[in-house]
């Protein structure tokens, strides 16, 4: 099914004309959960790997010194909970029953065990130029594989991020299935599988990339608003960051979602050209509130939020930030950029 974004509270840009050449094009992804094939654009699902093309590890984790659950009893931790937060029980009654107590026990930090052999990067993303025709790519490509180590590494406490570009037609002999770590040193970041449900919408940027001038107009509006809104219901007042800027969640392209830190200057490491924003992971593609920008086919669901379609692919990256992929606007051969925010 596809998802389609309700229409903005406002055109922004008719009250603001500044912001309209800022305007750029994003690709919400939508994931939800399903059982994906090599085949089809996902999150969490089998990639089209070539058979005789080694499966890559993690070089900074390649020692049984490292910590980490299990990846299985991790998805049947999810299982059970989600389970049990839904079915009614008595008042003061523990959550889970004793055997599902000792299984979900198994998937918590103190359990953890040593790793054993060389920790294989775990598939996070594919897309293919057929189902996301936004997608940059190098010339003679049509699918971006993105992987990552489940371990945090330290320069900036992010899993670190692989990419690979492919002609989907040279993979002839595709690797039955993927090799998976035996432990993970975080289970934030095993995702489910999802299939994509790709939608094109509009973006401007984050207030922290405004000129400064304009920024102070757009905030100005906003304080008029909350003083003519103040005897209405909150949920109803319209923000720009939140509301008319950048979408949350998984997406392509856009505006950075600048957050808990400025703009800061990006180049690429290898030439110095500028970078731009490839890919957006996010825990959650919408808040938990009524969120301007939960999709219209998802507007009847009323349960737990860290259950339903806005959580599907069960992943955090920090306390619920995002994790950005920049790439080089002069080669795509050239090392990305991670950024969370």
């Amino acid at each position: 099914m596809s998802r389609t974004t309700p229409p903005r509270p406002l055109d922004v840009a008719s009250l603001f004309p500044e912001l309209a050449p800022l305007a750029r094009t994003a690709v919400r992804l939508h994931p939800r959960p399903s059982t994906p094939t090599v085949k089809d654009s996902s999150i969490g699902g089998p990639l089209l790997w070539p058979a005789d093309e080694p499966w890559p590890t993690c070089p900074d984790h390649d020692a049984p010194a490292h910590l980490g659950v299990v990846p299985g009893d991790v998805r049947r931790q999810r299982c059970i909970l989600a389970e049990a937060w839904t079915r009614p029980r008595a008042e003061g009654a523990d959550l889970l029953t004793p055997e599902e107590r000792e299984i979900v026990d198994r998937a918590d930090d103190e359990r953890r065990i040593p790793q054993d052999g060389p920790v294989p990067l775990i598939p996070v993303v594919q897309l293919y130029a057929a189902d996301v025709p936004e997608l940059p790519r190098p010339a003679g490509t049509d699918l971006l594989q993105v992987l990552w180590c489940p371990f945090d590494h330290d320069e900036d406490h992010l899993p670190a991020v692989e990419l690979y570009w492919r002609s989907s037609a040279d993979v002839t002999d595709p690797l039955p299935s993927a090799p998976e770590p035996s432990v993970i040193g975080n289970d934030d970041y095993l995702p489910e599988p999802c299939l994509l449900h790709p939608e094109t919408v509009t973006e401007y940027p984050a207030p922290h990339e405004l000129p400064e001038e304009l920024a102070d107009r757009i905030h100005a509006w906003e304080d008029e608003q909350d003083l003519d809104d103040e005897d209405e219901d909150e949920e109803n007042a319209v923000g720009y960051q939140y509301d008319l800027s950048v979408a949350p969640g998984c997406k392509l392209g856009g505006h950075a979602p600048w957050s808990f830190s400025d703009p800061f200057p990006m180049s690429c490491s290898a030439c110095g050209s500028d970078v731009r924003p490839l890919l957006t992971i996010d825990g959650s593609e919408w808040d938990g509130g009524s969120g301007s920008w939960r999709p219209l086919e998802d507007a009847d669901y009323d349960g737990l939020h860290f259950l339903g379609p806005a959580c599907a692919t069960k992943l955090t990256i920090g306390r619920g930030y995002n994790l950005q992929i920049y790439v080089c606007v002069a080669s795509y051969d050239h090392p990305h950029i991670q950024n969370m925010q």
